[in-house]
């Protein structure tokens, strides 16, 4: 990210009760994906109800701090389109056909009306991203975790968070990372495989920078995989050292920590 974020929490369904010393969750037996719907778990079955509970409560905590923050739309990054077996028993009570309805891609603002959806949809894994704005986050992880960050502090939210039966907890979501901490790295592959045989850290080279040869909006924070392509090859060779030759190579720009 590249503005700092002072208030950031883990906003989710686990009780902090069951994690020890080092931070792990010890409850053995606890839905962690709606793919446990139907199963039995602490002596009860996991229905379609129970998961939409909560999944209700995550949506509207979202919709709250959006409420409070006088947020209109948020940015998605790390759009991704996830592969789900349509013949799968759960595909049909899981998937919103409304869906289907728009061509969702990295850096691309949505009102603050497609944002229940698309939070649905994160949630039962049928796409990835994570949300931003300027001074705002929604950061989703694995195991139906969720965090949210803001430099607006109010109680509000994190009590509505509460009184939906969500547990609000102060840490620094694991999907933030500051500017300074970012690395980013050229590295190529042979055409039409995925093993990587080479590559070169970049330096030197402002994020403002970045967005405009990317073509990105001025609040992506340039992380991710980002194919070079003949638009921005140029750009990119004067940072080099190694020559690019596409007749050989498939070339990419990774940034994270």
């Amino acid at each position: 990210m590249n503005k700092h974020i002072k208030y950031q929490w883990r906003i989710t369904k686990y009780n902090p009760d069951f994690r020890n010393n080092e931070g792990h969750y010890t409850k053995k037996l606890e839905w962690t994906s709606p793919a446990h719907i139907g199963k039995t778990i602490n002596g009860e079955t996991f229905t379609l109800e129970k998961y939409l509970k909560v999944e209700t409560a995550y949506i509207n905590t979202i919709m709250k701090f959006l409420e409070v923050n006088h947020i209109k739309s948020l940015t998605m990054f790390n759009m991704t389109y996830i592969d789900v077996d349509s013949n799968c028993a759960l595909y049909n009570q899981l998937y919103d056909e409304k869906l289907d309805n728009f061509q969702l891609k990295d850096d691309q603002e949505v009102s603050i009306d497609q944002i229940p959806l698309i939070s649905k949809m994160v949630l039962r894994g049928f796409i990835y991203c994570h949300f931003i704005t300027l001074d705002f986050f929604v950061h989703f992880g694995d195991d139906y975790y969720m965090f949210i960050g803001t430099n607006n502090y109010q109680e509000e939210p994190l009590q509505f968070a509460r009184e939906n039966n969500l547990f609000v907890e102060e840490m620094v979501s694991p999907f933030y990372i500051n500017e300074e901490s970012i690395e980013r790295i050229i590295m190529w592959t042979p055409i039409n495989e995925d093993t990587v045989v080479g590559e070169e850290i970049l330096t030197d080279i402002s994020i403002e920078e970045y967005r405009e040869i990317l073509h990105l909006s001025n609040i992506h924070p340039v992380i991710g995989l980002f194919p070079i392509t003949a638009s921005n090859q140029q750009f990119f060779q004067k940072k080099l050292r190694h020559k690019i030759d596409t007749n050989k190579y498939q070339y990419y720009l990774s940034a994270g920590d």
